[in-house]
């Protein structure tokens, strides 16, 4: 197979936090595919932490943009400044996210609707401002969104969570469809469990670790860098004709009934 079909060189990549976790990983993935990333999250000291990683261990360019994604009203001009000094993005990577658990009968507005804007409003504007951006410049361009099993399925004690996640695959569907004539791709990767600092509570119990492990037929928590093969699929040439689709990393947790 020709192996310049998954090379990201010359490309420049936006990840919404990217500081650590998930985002981090996606972010090293596509740099050490040849792509210059840009990173947005709200700590400015993890964020230099990754892009000098970065820098170091794959030679392409960094840059940092603290910023938290809940401040909406923000986000346009955030992208302009990045556009500004990166000379342009050709994939954006929507991962940053929340969650704040507690019984659905208990969910005050303040709560919801946090945890909305930050999973699924900052996605719309900050496509929207992409979009915008890869009209003008007349090129084609991938938005790949970080989605999760509650697209899929229900847990006790995340409705808000898991709202903001299944609204997400379908923005993403109505996006693929609306910008398909922009040549604009946009995906959503399904993350299993994955063991990061933030699932650090999940893992680390012991009950809930062997729901998981029982749930899961390869047996394991995932990494962050599983889901970066996929990442680089919807990214590069490899992943011209896929659009509209979410791809569930997840060990086989859906699969099995």
């Amino acid at each position: 197979m020709e192996s310049s079909l998954f090379s990201l060189s010359g490309k420049t990549a936006l990840i919404t936090g990217g500081g650590r976790g998930i985002g981090l990983a996606l972010a090293k993935g596509l740099a050490e595919h040849g792509a210059d990333v840009a990173l947005v999250a709200r700590t400015a000291e993890q964020l230099e932490a990754a892009a000098s990683n970065i820098q170091a261990e794959t030679g392409r360019n960094a840059w940092t943009f603290p910023f938290d994604v809940e401040n909406v009203e923000g986000i346009e001009n955030l992208f302009e400044s990045i556009v500004g000094q990166t000379q342009g993005i050709d994939i954006l990577v929507n991962c940053a996210g929340m969650t704040i658990r507690g019984p659905a009968e208990d969910v005050d507005l303040t709560t919801w609707n946090r945890v909305i804007q930050v999973n699924l409003t900052s996605v719309l504007v900050l496509s929207q401002a992409f979009c915008r951006h890869r009209k003008q410049a007349g090129k084609a361009g991938r938005i790949i969104n970080i989605g999760s099993l509650t697209c899929h399925a229900a847990r006790p004690t995340t409705a808000a969570y898991g709202s903001s996640k299944s609204g997400l695959l379908m923005l993403t569907k109505t996006l693929a469809v609306e910008w398909a004539k922009y040549n604009i791709n946009v995906n959503l990767i399904g993350p299993g469990y994955i063991a990061t600092e933030l699932t650090e509570p999940l893992w680390t119990n012991d009950e809930f670790n062997r729901w998981v492990m029982a749930k899961t037929p390869l047996a394991r928590w995932g990494r962050p860098e599983d889901l970066v093969g996929t990442a680089i699929l919807l990214a590069s040439r490899a992943g011209d004709f896929i659009t509209g689709q979410i791809i569930y990393v997840d060990g086989g947790w859906i699969a099995l009934l």
